[in-house]
């Protein structure tokens, strides 16, 4: 059996999918375990429940009105084979929809939700705090008390926080200094160590010249003085800016045990591998469908075999460039089509009405992509529900 699969300039082409078994190194089995070489967590999705009224659906804590109905139980189930691959869980970061469709609410509930599961499970996990239950403008005070009110919940979940790049905080700043402020105050309220977050403008446009400079040299010596004046309480930095070359630097400049989180989707295998003087560890939105096939590289990367590890894990860059591709902050819909493909939920809808971020030839690719790396548990299951969504796209098969 063939598909007849649609490209951008309207044209069809024949893709032949996998039949079972014909990656053999996909049924290795899973493990838990984490790994010794790297710290390594994966952003994970919320999975939509496409049956309520997101209108009226209320939270857990009984509130209503709630602006994304989740299936809960999906969402822990798949943060659960996360953790079954060894991979730690980054929590409502911006591959949750933080932002684009999941509001402070229902991230809160998330936080709880996930931070509970993780204690029953032995999992890692880490949480986004953020200020996106302001609206409109705001002063720095209320930019920091809302960080505030976010830092605390997931402190009291028992979780690390990651301190997430605002958008508040990015409208209010004047210069660098407001940003040091900040930063400044947050730190040494933190209970204990966090993640700094620096996601560029190609993932959210409203974070341009984020630590108060468009000039990235000038942003990174404001982001290198919030760490220096704080460095035991932070953890790491997740950068997020699609550039390797700046990303090596910067992670040579880092006080010493302070980590540096990838957050490049396009550069992960080399940044991770890293060179003479220091490595990347991991905190990628890519790692959500790649979590088995990842989970087996950084295997190799623990036993000291990094050839081992780039022969598995460089083809995964074509469709995670492809995932990636502008506008770069609707990844999120190819993330949760490829969990739909692989049978980690029964639909393809999102919060917010996300799935139809992408067009029908880009979601093709990027099925034609993942199943040929064996990404699929059942091939015969994502080749049914990728025809399905070509039929119903008026695609004849």
């Amino acid at each position: 059996m063939t598909l007849r699969l649609p490209d951008t300039d309207g044209t069809l082409r024949t893709h032949t999918p996998s039949a079972p078994g014909a990656h053999p190194s996909s049924e290795e089995p899973a493990s838990a375990q984490p790994f010794a070489s790297r710290v390594v967590f994966a952003a994970a999705h919320v999975v939509a429940d496409p049956l309520a009224d997101p209108l009226t659906t209320p939270l857990a804590n009984g509130s209503g009105g709630g602006s994304a109905a989740v299936d809960w139980d999906a969402t822990l189930a798949f943060r659960r084979h996360l953790w079954a691959h060894g991979l730690g869980v980054a929590e409502a970061m911006d591959t949750a929809q933080r932002g684009m469709g999941l509001d402070w609410p229902g991230a809160a509930e998330l936080i709880r939700r996930s931070a509970a599961e993780a204690r029953a499970e032995g999992g890692r996990v880490v949480c986004g705090a953020g200020t996106d239950q302001l609206s409109g403008p705001a002063s720095l005070a209320e930019v920091r008390a809302a960080y505030e009110e976010q830092l605390a919940v997931v402190e009291e979940s028992g979780a690390g926080a990651v301190l997430m790049a605002s958008r508040a905080l990015a409208a209010t700043a004047t210069g660098p200094d407001d940003y040091r402020a900040v930063y400044g105050d947050l730190l040494r309220q933190a209970a204990r160590p966090v993640v700094l977050h620096w996601l560029g403008p190609m993932f959210d446009p409203a974070l341009e010249g984020y630590w108060g400079s468009s000039d990235l040299d000038q942003a990174t010596d404001t982001f290198l003085d919030v760490i220096a004046a704080h460095p035991e309480k932070v953890d790491g930095i997740k950068i997020s800016l699609l550039d390797a070359g700046r990303e090596v630097e910067l992670r040579r400049r880092l006080p010493a045990g302070v980590r540096c989180y990838t957050g490049d989707d396009f550069h992960y295998p080399e940044l991770i591998a890293g060179d003479e003087l220091h490595v990347s560890d991991a905190l990628l939105g890519v790692l959500d469908p790649l979590a088995p096939l990842a989970a087996r590289a950084l295997r190799r990367l623990d036993a000291g075999d990094t050839d081992g590890f780039r022969q598995f894990l460089d083809p995964t860059v074509p469709l995670a460039r492809h995932l990636f591709g502008a506008p770069t902050r609707y990844y999120k819909t190819g993330v949760v089509f490829l969990a739909w493909l692989a049978g980690h939920q029964t639909h393809f809808t999102m919060v917010g009405g996300f799935q139809t971020a992408r067009s029908l030839p880009h979601l093709a690719r990027t099925y034609e992509l993942a199943d040929e790396l064996g990404l699929f548990p059942d091939p015969h299951l994502a080749e049914q529900r990728m025809r399905t969504l070509l039929t119903l796209h008026g695609v004849d098969q």
